[in-house]
């Protein structure tokens, strides 16, 4: 009996290892449990995706691109973001809602580019749909405080603060891309609050507009009157209207000798 009983065992334990073993081998291309990136080495079969809803497919994440860079003397070279890579050519993009966060880090990068050389070109690349007045204020403060000329390239849509900031480049260096397109308008509030409280607001917001159409009219050459009657509701302009109006100098246009980026210098 013992060894009849030690002999069943053994042939339930080989039972149980040819079974796991043929899950095992044959599972993956049945489309069983294997959710890993791969088998061995191969791909997984592609019907194992297609086993699963469209939503609960993980795509590859972008992310921001990185790019090689070697700093000099340096041996090896080192992967970095490529926002990073092109602030060492004094490139630098406005992208994004403009707030205090995004206005320190340009403002940072423009007073380096200024002290490391002051006489070559910095490049401001708009795409940007606005955001504070007062952070916007601070880089427009900045681009008349260094002393590097800061040339402005609307990529996109440079809109509210975007396209003062815009206007606000180095004269004769401020581009557009034939298809960008500029719009402005005057500043907005939300004060909320006690009535003294609100009434202080509404008079800093007049007091802040009355700066801008100010600058505006320095900048394009408008007369006040004009700049009020514009700002008074969203104002949409293409690049010809935005050269016509004198918010930008010239349309980057590569079947035409025009300016562009690169001979800037």
């Amino acid at each position: 009996l013992r060894t009849t009983g030690r002999a069943m065992m053994m042939r339930l334990v080989n039972v149980a290892f040819f079974a796991v073993a043929s899950l095992f081998f044959l599972g993956a291309p049945l489309g069983w449990a294997f959710q890993g990136p791969s088998f061995y080495g191969k791909a997984l079969p592609a019907f194992e995706h297609r086993q699963q809803p469209r939503s609960k497919v993980v795509m590859m994440p972008i992310g921001v691109p990185k790019v090689a860079y070697r700093v000099p003397g340096a041996p090896n070279a080192d992967w970095v973001d490529i926002y990073n890579r092109l602030y060492r050519e004094r490139i630098i993009f406005l992208g994004s809602e403009i707030d205090d966060e995004m206005a320190n880090q340009i403002i940072g990068v423009m007073l380096y580019l200024d002290s490391e050389d002051s006489e070559k070109p910095i490049y401001l690349y708009v795409n940007c749909p606005g955001g504070s007045v007062i952070a916007g204020l601070a880089i427009y403060d900045t681009m008349n405080h260094i002393k590097a000329p800061v040339a402005t390239i609307n990529v996109g849509l440079s809109a509210s603060m975007a396209s003062f900031l815009l206007c606000a480049g180095t004269k004769g260096m401020r581009l557009a891309l034939p298809h960008s397109r500029v719009m402005i308008h005057q500043p907005a509030g939300g004060a909320q609050g006690q009535a003294e409280d609100i009434k202080v607001e509404a008079a800093q917001i007049v007091r802040i507009k009355d700066n801008l159409v100010k600058a505006y009219a320095r900048m394009t050459g408008q007369q006040k009157e004009a700049i009020i009657r514009d700002l008074d509701r969203d104002n949409f302009m293409s690049a010809e209207e935005a050269q016509n109006y004198g918010i930008i100098d010239f349309i980057i246009d590569t079947d035409k000798d025009t300016p562009s980026a690169n001979n800037l210098e």
